[in-house]
């Protein structure tokens, strides 16, 4: 019996280790902008408790990014802020781990998950998930991950963001375009092209609303 009972504690015990949990969720007030806007983006925010991410370097860096992506007639709307607790597997950017976070703890989409790192090869400061490169692995669509340190989040967030909505992994070689490869300050752009699929993609798998 006492045997049996100690099998029992461990169980508990592994299974406390192994929990995952919202830790603190909230909306969090934006800053109004006057750009005409035709959609509106709902965006999750989602930081692993040890990451290193902190609402003081997220949130700026969002706010840049929804500017960025205005130019398409693209409004955030509303964010929410989730902070999750787990066990530190979770913490780094890995396709097994994290379908199992994702499917533990499903979130609204489009979501951003901030994390310490990555164990991905080849090894990116954020990557983005959308329908076409999500088949294997379903439980990742609409997600963003972004690597703690990842250079010029504000582009980084409005780049991987705009894969998700047009969902398309396409680069551009547009000179100041946004979908550049290599995101850099003096890339911002998104030509009408871009921004109709954003826009038409976006509606049509549920990221963006239109605006009434």
């Amino acid at each position: 019996m006492r045997f049996f009972l100690f099998l029992v504690l461990a169980a508990s015990a592994a299974q406390a280790q192994e929990a995952i949990t919202i830790q603190e969720r909230r909306e969090i007030p934006l800053e109004r902008r006057a750009a005409p806007a035709s959609h509106e983006l709902r965006l999750t925010l989602a930081v692993l408790d040890g990451s290193g991410w902190s609402q003081e370097q997220v949130l700026p860096a969002i706010q840049v990014s929804a500017g960025v992506l205005a130019q398409c007639g693209v409004a955030l709307e509303n964010v929410e802020w989730v902070r999750i607790g787990a066990p530190a597997r979770f913490r780094d950017f890995a396709t097994p781990v994290s379908r199992e976070l994702s499917r533990a703890l499903p979130l609204r989409k489009p979501a951003v998950y901030f994390v310490a790192g990555t164990r991905q090869s080849p090894a990116f400061d954020a990557e983005a998930i959308g329908r076409g490169n999500s088949r294997s692995r379903p439980e990742l669509r609409d997600t963003v991950w972004v690597v703690y340190g990842a250079r010029d989040l504000d582009l980084v967030l409005a780049h991987e963001l705009a894969h998700v909505l047009m969902d398309s992994g396409e680069h551009s070689d547009e000179p100041g375009n946004l979908m550049r490869e290599e995101t850099a300050p003096v890339n911002m752009r998104l030509s009408e092209a871009q921004c109709a699929r954003l826009r038409a993609s976006g509606a049509a798998n549920g990221l963006l609303r239109p605006r009434r």
